[in-house]
């Protein structure tokens, strides 16, 4: 059964909030919890013809399976983008302060953000420095190798592994990026 515009309706109130925090809690930044969002609601409307979902719980499991394609998406272009975006100089207008705060709030950000400081100081230190100049300051792996005098397998273990006991303290799944034993939605609007 094709979903109607009635049904994406439906998500939307019931997932929305949910989703900015699902994505907040995803990417530490509102910004892209929002776009992530409204990325995730436009592939939902033009792939409703393909949703076989029967009910309520499988539609929401349709709509968070999206989601989470759209997450990784933007992990693997987010870099690109921001970059390239730099070169030419172009920059996409932001959220209010208001708008921000309030999503930081919604995804619990700022405890978030203090907990993965914490848990990275815990880190070995080879862990911990890779975890840093890989993620932090986006650094590429043979950069890393180079800086750092061992070879890009040797880094791309160490911040594996570091991200992997960040992961597992974090009570992230490391493959779907779910909480263990949350769930996936909520009620109410953005």
């Amino acid at each position: 059964m094709t979903l109607t515009a009635d049904d994406i309706d439906a998500l939307y109130r019931s997932h929305a909030r949910a989703m900015v925090t699902f994505f907040g809690q995803r990417t530490f930044d509102a910004d892209a919890a929002v776009d992530l969002v409204a990325e995730t609601f436009a592939v939902a409307i033009a792939c409703r013809a393909t949703c076989r979902a029967a009910d309520v719980d499988e539609r929401a499991a349709w709509l968070y399976g999206i989601a989470r394609n759209q997450l990784h998406g933007w992990y693997r272009r987010g870099a690109i983008e921001r970059r390239a975006l730099e070169r030419v100089g172009l920059e996409r207008p932001p959220l209010v302060d208001a708008d921000v705060e309030r999503i930081e709030e919604l995804a619990g950000l700022r405890e978030q953000r203090r907990r993965v400081a914490a848990l990275l100081e815990r880190l070995p230190v080879d862990a911990r420095t890779a975890v840093r100049m890989r993620v932090v300051e986006e650094r590429s792996y043979s950069e890393m190798a180079r800086t750092l005098g061992v070879s890009e397998q040797t880094i791309r273990a160490r911040v594996s592994r570091g991200l992997r006991s960040l992961a597992g303290s974090l009570g992230v799944e490391v493959e779907t990026g779910t909480a263990r034993g949350g769930t996936a939605t909520g009620a109410g609007h953005v």
